[in-house]
């Protein structure tokens, strides 16, 4: 008989404790609780995530199957579905939020001198979303298109380690730029963007704040070249230029000057690339 720990055992040992109680008991996760406390709601969740359930049925079947090892991996209170549906529907999730944001904050700690593939000082993020299709009938409130349901997960991923450091969920129809206006920014970080995110109002905003964007730039750009820069050719490279926006609403949205890149991927052989920065 293997006497030594499950690995979800060793697994949830990194989990701060002390952190996770003083968020349930901020929100008063526990409050009138017998038999399924938070925790257990946790483990039952974190326990799906990793072995890739999909379904409470799914999950009280997993873990029932087991039940004489449930008690030695953490599990206090009886697994069922409908107990795990009540706990969902009716426990704040802002629990597991704030817990989110602590392990995040944790993580970050852990990578704060891992090396970036470019030599940078200042923090590099990454900002992008995805579209997550669901079943129309099932989830009415997140109506996408005519016979589609679909939510969005914006994330912002520091690429030093890796880390998303924030994610917001909205339905399908809001547009990407939107988040900009929520966005927690870091006093000159470098966040890097798709063409989506594109609006220059915003982006002036960052600017000012100030912080620094890279973002692919439109085929319709409307522009005037201050000055150009000379580049190496060999590396891919086919202009650095300081430009200034020339259409009206553009222009007075973003009243300053920006620095214009284009590139092609010699070994991909694509076609150019051209990004802006402030």
């Amino acid at each position: 008989m293997n006497a030594g720990k499950a690995v979800f055992a060793q697994i949830m040992e990194h989990l701060p404790r002390y952190e996770f109680d003083k968020c349930v008991k901020k929100y008063k996760g526990n409050h009138r609780v017998r038999k399924f406390s938070c925790y257990d709601q946790f483990l039952c969740l974190a326990f799906a995530q990793i072995t890739y359930r999909e379904s409470l049925r799914d999950i009280e079947t997993c873990l029932n199957s087991h039940h004489e090892k449930l008690y030695h991996i953490g599990f206090r209170g009886q697994i069922s579905r409908s107990t795990l549906a009540d706990a969902n529907e009716k426990r704040d999730h802002l629990i597991y939020q704030d817990l989110a944001y602590r392990l995040i904050s944790i993580a970050r700690r852990l990578y704060q001198n891992e090396e970036l593939a470019i030599d940078l000082n200042s923090s590099l993020y990454a900002l992008d979303s995805t579209t997550i299709d669901l079943c129309l009938s099932l989830f009415p409130w997140a109506h996408y298109r005519k016979t589609k349901a679909a939510i969005k997960m914006h994330t912002l991923l520091d690429l030093r380690g890796s880390i998303p450091t924030f994610i917001s969920l909205t339905t399908g129809k809001v547009h990407d730029v939107n988040i900009l206006d929520i966005l927690p920014v870091e006093k000159d970080a470098v966040i890097a963007m798709d063409r989506g995110y594109i609006d220059f109002s915003r982006l002036y905003t960052l600017n000012l704040f100030p912080a620094f964007f890279v973002i692919r730039a439109k085929s319709n750009l409307r522009f005037r070249r201050l000055y150009s820069r000379e580049v190496d050719k060999t590396l891919g490279l086919r202009s650095d230029q300081t430009i200034v926006l020339t259409g009206t609403k553009s222009r007075a949205a973003y009243p300053e000057a920006l620095r214009r890149v284009s590139y092609v991927d010699l070994e991909k052989n694509n076609p150019d690339w051209s990004g802006l920065s402030d």
